[in-house]
């Protein structure tokens, strides 16, 4: 069993910043490809940015590349969204997921382990 915690969400003005980071504890003998997605209300859960197991390889969806930055401590299965210039379309809540093809754009239904999700609110 693989659990998988987020933190660092909350409350911001458009154009500021917020780092959200990703822990996975347990059966983590192997190091994982990992990645954030989000779902804002009555949409479905969106790709957002994917790092692969060595941390060499990065891919971001359009709507955040060159605001996001996806990071990982090397050889851990602990990541970071680091997400700069936020605007009010970035509001959804956000999850780590944990154990998926590192590719753009990865695929929610091929993630194996999903955190709780946590809420990232921009306001205007």
């Amino acid at each position: 069993q693989v659990k998988v915690v987020e933190s660092g969400g909350g409350l911001v003005q458009a154009g500021e910043s917020m780092r959200l980071s990703c822990v996975a504890s347990g059966r983590t003998g192997s190091t994982y490809a990992m990645a954030w997605f989000r779902q804002a209300p009555g949409k479905e859960r969106e790709f957002v940015a994917t790092i692969s197991w060595s941390g060499g390889a990065t891919y971001y969806a359009d709507s955040v590349k060159d605001r996001f930055t996806i990071s990982r401590e090397s050889g851990k299965n602990t990541a970071y969204l680091q997400m700069n210039n936020l605007k009010p379309e970035d509001t959804a809540v956000y999850y780590c997921g944990v154990d998926l093809p590192a590719r753009k754009p990865s695929i929610a239904a091929e993630v194996n382990n999903w955190g709780q999700g946590i809420q990232v609110t921009v306001s205007s």
